[in-house]
């Protein structure tokens, strides 16, 4: 597990939108994920929305979700995501800025001490990288699946939403290192941008076609707390989720106020329709949850609001 909110799933499965989500209270989700064959070893700061149906994931929402900035418990869980360079290792992107909500996203992880791209990762969750690009203001999601050039280019094209302020997160581990990282920059995209506000907290998302993700627990800072998550369809239980990138279910979690990142994958556990695991949130405040799934071939994403208290 990376940096972040420290979340240990241990039962099944998570829930997910390919395309668009419906989102927590009054918001909806802009959410995808990327399902692309992961092309083998070929091979700033802040800006912000996200959807598309190429291989991403996104969320969008309405509605004022809390305040990140509240006084926090002291806690040894460091999030991850803050910083573009971390334990010898940087995070560079091509270009921080597109010209249009339609491009690609370029970039290569560089070993400080030689200024040299890393080649040479470990593969995890099947994949040796996994791309995250999230909105500013936590409404658009995108789960990304870059594909490495020989020289230890990475790229992947994106469809964002719209015009605004994105932050982008590279999880991986290097061969040779013991624990994985977490880097973020910014990347904008051009053009008139007004911030959504958060949604609300609700315990309930609606995701398309017909799926429905419940929460229950409470987020808790500073200290571990269980939370457990049904996923439903047309009412009824699902109990037949499918792997995906080796796991029934995947996590991402986004705090409010600075997006300081956890991408988290459940243990063992059943194909559904309950997903439990244990969190602990390394402040008070908002956050933001995005749960995958896959299901009928597709996967999907809800997108939830949480305090911890």
């Amino acid at each position: 597990m990376h940096t972040g909110l420290k979340i240990t799933a241990f039962a099944a499965a998570v829930a997910a939108t390919f395309g668009t989500a419906y989102g927590v209270g009054s918001g909806i989700g802009d959410v995808t994920a990327d399902e692309r064959p992961a092309a083998a070893q070929h091979g700033h700061e802040e800006k912000g929305p996200a959807k598309d149906a190429g291989g991403e994931e996104g969320a969008d929402g309405g509605g004022h979700g809390g305040h990140a900035e509240e006084a926090a418990p002291a806690s040894d869980v460091i999030p991850g995501g803050l910083q573009v360079s971390e334990r010898g290792y940087t995070l560079d992107l091509e270009k921080d800025r597109l010209a249009r909500k339609t491009g690609e996203i370029r970039f290569t992880i560089r070993k400080d001490a030689t200024g040299k791209p890393v080649t040479s990762y470990k593969t995890e969750h099947g994949k040796e990288l996994h791309l995250i690009v999230a909105s500013r203001d936590l409404t658009a999601y995108r789960h990304l699946h870059p594909v490495r050039a020989a020289d230890g280019t990475w790229s992947t094209p994106v469809s964002l939403p719209g015009a605004g302020d994105y932050r982008v997160f590279a999880d991986f581990t290097p061969r040779g290192e013991e624990e994985g990282l977490t880097l973020g920059a910014g990347l904008g995209v051009a053009g008139t941008y007004a911030p959504a506000p958060l949604p609300e907290h609700a315990t309930t998302a609606r995701v398309a076609d017909g799926y429905e993700v419940r929460v229950d627990g409470e987020l808790k800072a500073g200290a571990a707390s269980e939370l457990t998550l049904s996923v439903s369809k047309d009412g009824k239980p699902v109990t037949d989720l499918q792997p995906y990138l080796g796991a029934y279910g995947h996590l991402v979690a986004l705090r409010s106020g600075d997006l300081a990142y956890l991408h988290v994958h459940p243990h063992d556990g059943k194909p559904g329709p309950g997903v439990s695991f244990t969190a602990t949130a390394p402040s008070a405040g908002t956050y933001r949850l995005f749960l995958d799934f896959k299901h009928d071939g597709e996967v999907r994403t809800a997108a939830f609001t949480v305090h911890a208290a």
